[in-house]
C-alpha cells in the first residue's frame, strides 16, 4: 500500500510542509537550554498545539516533534533510555491532529543528526549510527507517523546511515541537508553532489532537499542547484524566515509574512514540489506562504537576480561551485 505522502505527490502540483518547531516553543515558554522533546510528555496540550497550528495555517505536512530524539542527544539531558516512549508520544500527538483535520495531513516524523562526528575525525561508527537512528525510527513508526523525515543533515556518511536504519524499520523517508557554508553543508557537501548521493542510495528517498542553513535567498540557491541536477525525485525547500537577529536576549529573525509568501511562490517556481519553512517560520507565516501558492499563478523559473530582489541578498559569493553572487552574511546551523 503506497504511503499518503507519496499519494498527494502523484497528485498536487505543491504540498505545503509546516514552519519552525524550536521558535514557536520557544514562544510557548521553552526555555534555552532545555530539550523540545521532553515536552511531549511533559507539556502534550502544547505540542498538540504546535501541531495543530500549522494545520489550521495550511500545512499538508507537519514534522513531530522529535529533532533532538536521539539517543546520542537525548543522552545530554540523561534521557537516552526514553527514546522509545518520548518518539512515540510525539508520533501519537501528531496522528490525532491528522486525523481531526478534515483532510488529508502527513504526519512526519522529524529526525535530526546525531551531534556526533563519524570515524576517523570522530568516534561514531557507521554501524552506531544505524542503531540509533533505527532505535528513534520504530518510536516513531509505533506512534503512527506516515514518513520518517531526516533533516538538518551535513555530512554525506549520516545519511546513508539514516536511509539504512529507515530500511531496517520499513518505513518511506524523505531526508534534507543544510546548505550554511557557502552554498555547501558544513562537512563540504554542494547541492549537485547531494543529489548525487541521492541517486545512488539503495534505500532512497521519496523526496529530498534542503533546510534551515542562513537565508530564503540561499535556500533557493540550493534548490536550483537541486532542479540544476536533473533529479526527477521531488524536491524539498524548508528556509528560514530571513536573518536571525540578537535582540533583547533572543534571536529573532527578520523574515515578514509577506517575506515568505514571496519565497514559497519562489521556491515553487525554482522547482521545489514540498515547500515550508524552518527556523522562525510562524502560522503567521505559514498562512502567508499558503495564500501565496493558492492564488499566485506558477511562473518562469528566477534568476538569482529575481532571487536577491525580492529576498535580500546572499549570505556568501559563492553557491559551492564558485560563482560570485553577493556579500557574506552571519550563518545558521540547527533547525529552529
Amino acid at each position: 500500500m503506497q504511503d499518503l505522502l507519496s499519494r498527494l505527490l502523484e497528485t498536487r502540483d505543491w504540498i505545503m510542509a509546516d514552519g519552525a518547531t524550536g521558535t514557536n516553543l520557544f514562544n510557548m515558554g521553552l526555555e534555552s537550554g532545555d530539550a523540545p522533546e521532553m515536552w511531549n510528555t511533559e507539556h502534550p496540550d502544547r505540542i498538540t498545539k504546535l501541531y495543530a497550528d500549522a494545520v489550521d495555517a495550511g500545512s499538508d505536512l507537519f514534522l513531530t516533534n522529535s529533532f533532538g530524539g536521539n539517543a546520542a542527544r537525548l543522552k545530554l539531558h540523561g534521557a537516552q533510555g526514553q527514546v522509545r516512549e518520548i518518539n512515540r508520544v510525539a508520533a501519537e500527538l501528531g496522528r490525532a491532529v491528522a486525523d481531526k483535520a478534515g483532510r488529508p495531513v502527513v504526519v512526519a516524523g522529524s529526525v535530526g543528526p546525531t551531534g556526533e562526528i563519524f570515524e576517523p575525525m570522530g568516534t561514531l561508527t557507521h554501524a552506531r549510527a544505524v542503531e540509533i537512528f533505527h532505535e528513534q525510527a520504530e518510536g516513531l513508526k509505533e506512534g503512527g507517523v506516515d514518513v520518517l523525515w531526516l533533516e538538518t543533515i551535513s555530512a554525506a556518511e549520516e545519511y546513508r546511515a539514516a536511509a539504512e536504519a529507515f530500511a531496517l524499520a520499513g518505513m518511506p523517508w524523505c531526508g534534507t541537508m543544510s546548505f550554511d557554508t557557502s552554498g555547501r553543508t558544513m562537512m563540504g557537501l554542494t547541492s549537485a553532489e547531494m543529489a548525487k548521493m541521492v541517486a545512488k542510495i539503495p534505500n532512497p528517498p521519496i523526496a529530498f532537499g534542503a533546510n534551515c542553513g542562513v537565508g530564503a535567498s540561499d535556500l533557493l540557491r540550493t534548490v536550483l542547484g537541486f532542479a540544476a541536477a536533473g533529479t526527477e525525485t521531488p524536491i524539498i525547500a524548508k528556509g528560514n524566515a530571513g536573518i536571525p537577529k540578537y535582540h533583547d536576549g533572543h534571536i529573532h529573525y527578520d523574515g515578514t509574512p509577506a517575506l515568505m509568501a514571496d519565497y514559497a511562490v519562489m521556491a515553487r517556481d525554482c522547482g521545489a514540489t514540498i515547500i515550508g519553512g524552518c527556523c522562525g517560520t510562524t502560522p503567521e507565516h505559514l498562512a502567508a506562504m499558503h495564500e501565496a501558492l493558492t492564488t499566485r499563478p506558477r511562473g518562469e523559473r528566477p534568476t538569482l537576480d529575481q532571487i536577491t530582489a525580492a529576498l535580500g541578498p546572499f549570505s556568501s559569493a559563492s553557491d559551492g561551485t564558485g560563482d560570485d553572487t553577493g556579500p557574506k552574511r552571519e550563518r545558521r546551523g540547527r533547525r529552529g
